[in-house]
């Protein structure tokens, strides 16, 4: 009897890391976005560079250790991206919609959060003005998602 009770646990500790492994996503008035993460400086460099496509529903979601003033640029990227800066409360405080590709190299502008922000959303250009977003909208972290 005792055996079976530790492997029954054993099952569900299973069941919960799968559960807990799965696809990341962030839901923003009413819509979800299955994410990947760039949580650290190299990721968070490389973002979406030398992509020439971007799913639909899908986005990356950049998390960075402090909120201060952010500023996104555009280099080596293919596709047009919404760039959505949030507060630490995941409060929306700019949008920086329909940024175009620049391959201009050191040249790309930046895109600057105009507020301080801690996370920034980047989605295929054109999901901002389909979700009507308004500043001070407030993105939802599914499971997984570390703040």
């Amino acid at each position: 009897m005792r055996v079976r009770a530790v492997c029954a646990a054993g099952v569900l500790l299973v069941c919960a890391g799968c559960a807990s492994g799965g696809e990341r996503w962030v839901e923003l008035n009413g819509e979800r976005y299955t994410v990947e993460i760039a949580d650290d400086d190299a990721e968070r460099a490389r973002g979406l560079m030398f992509r020439d496509h971007l799913d639909a529903q899908r986005g990356m979601l950049f998390i960075h250790e402090r909120e201060e003033p952010q500023a996104y640029w555009m280099k080596n990227t293919r596709i047009p991206l919404d760039i959505l800066y949030f507060d630490s409360q995941r409060r929306l405080v700019k949008q920086q919609r329909e940024v175009p590709p620049c391959s201009a190299g050191d040249a790309c502008p930046s895109y600057p959060s105009g507020a301080p922000a801690r996370y920034v959303l980047e989605l295929n250009a054109g999901q901002a003005a389909k979700l009507k977003l308004q500043d001070g909208a407030v993105l939802r972290f599914g499971p997984g998602i570390e703040e």
